[in-house]
């Protein structure tokens, strides 16, 4: 147990839960971080609460950005969020419910709330695998990200902090993440990943993310038990 104070970027969702069990896991004290930032619904915000309060972080801060000023995301625009795609065409095109810049923009404020609090340690569940086509999930934009932090910060510049970003799942299939999770006492009923829930948090079923996560519990030989909760 290090007991090191850590940034964790906590969305609600299933790979965001499962690196904040792994940052426990490593003996770190979690400070989570979530965004309210004019998504196109505040449920993956509630479970973010959930998840927060069940497993016990230091502390959980939510801030407020309005990304709808931009637009050009079905996430934070009035444009239709993509259902029924087959998986094997997700990686192929950058799907429209990328939000521009959107890691870019946590991570920046992760890097503040770290600076802050003492911490050269930041969590973040991108992965490159079962991924949808999202250009800030590479490993090579997190490692060119982690480079600028470390120039970018007073603690950095007088040696006090050398900022690490922790991506355990990057390489990942979902279906080993679920089972690392599960093996580490997570609860995914609690959790949220659905991009178009109807107005009771139901997860749709058929955007990426539902599929991602549909293929990932079968692949498991497990039951999404958030399913079983109407909470996904």
């Amino acid at each position: 147990m290090n007991n090191q104070p850590a940034v964790v970027l906590l969305s609600g969702g299933l790979d965001s839960t499962t690196v904040l069990a792994i940052a426990q896991h490593q003996g770190y004290d979690p400070h989570a971080l979530s965004f309210d930032y004019g998504q196109r619904h505040s449920i993956e915000l509630r479970a973010a609460r959930r998840v927060a309060q069940s497993m016990g972080v230091v502390n959980h801060v939510i801030t407020t950005i309005d990304l709808r000023i931009f637009g050009g995301s079905a996430l934070t625009d009035d444009i239709g969020v993509p259902h029924h795609r087959d998986l094997g065409e997700l990686s192929d095109t950058i799907p429209t419910t990328y939000v521009p810049a959107r890691n870019t923009i946590f991570l920046s404020f992760a890097l503040a709330l770290a600076e802050t609090i003492g911490s050269s340690d930041i969590f973040i569940g991108v992965n490159a695998l079962d991924y949808s086509g999202y250009p800030d999930c590479r490993p090579e934009y997190i490692g060119a990200y982690e480079t600028m932090a470390n120039l970018a910060t007073k603690a950095g510049v007088e040696g006090e902090q050398h900022l690490r970003i922790h991506t355990p799942l990057i390489e990942l299939p979902k279906a080993e993440i679920i089972k690392l999770g599960l093996s580490l006492g997570v609860d995914y009923s609690i959790t949220h990943s659905c991009y178009d829930p109807d107005l009771q948090g139901a997860p749709c079923g058929t955007c990426d993310s539902c599929l991602l996560r549909t293929k990932g519990f079968s692949e498991a030989g497990l039951d999404d038990p958030a399913l079983v909760e109407g909470l996904r």
